[in-house]
């Protein structure tokens, strides 16, 4: 199925099996990339040499601590495809864990790890805003 026929499918057929294999799909592409990426990272890491001179040495340092920040980043990625694909085992993936409403085809292909619909994650935000506010 392509990303146009999902889109034209009816409303009653949200979450049908066609589209959960669309989105099973998605997530599968998306973690095989990621998990390429984080390979490549670790071995570059790995590969890390040491500089004699201090200002490469304070350079490389820097680099390095960049790449792991960025590994860090994508691990939690990684985590929250491996919850989605969990989610599409159980049948929970596409609903609010906050309403239970769809939270929607267009929102889960921007992105396909969403657990929360629009309305609900601004609803957050804006708790995490005021809270902010507030510390």
């Amino acid at each position: 199925m392509t990303e146009a026929e999902l889109l034209d499918q009816p409303s009653d057929a949200y979450m049908n099996e066609p589209q959960r294999q669309f989105f099973r799909n998605l997530l599968l592409a998306q973690r095989g990339e990621l998990q390429s990426r984080i390979d490549q990272e670790f071995r570059a890491l790995r590969e890390y040499e040491v500089h004699s001179d201090p200002a490469d040495i304070g350079s490389a340092e820097e680099e390095r601590h960049w790449q792991l920040r960025s590994l860090e980043r994508e691990k939690k990625l990684l985590d929250k495809i491996d919850q989605a694909l969990e989610r599409l085992a159980r049948g929970d993936y596409g609903w609010c864990e906050e309403t239970g409403e769809p939270i929607g085809l267009r929102r889960l292909l921007l992105r396909p790890t969403a657990t929360l619909c629009i309305e609900a994650k601004e609803r957050q935000e804006l708790r995490e805003r005021h809270l902010r506010a507030e510390g």
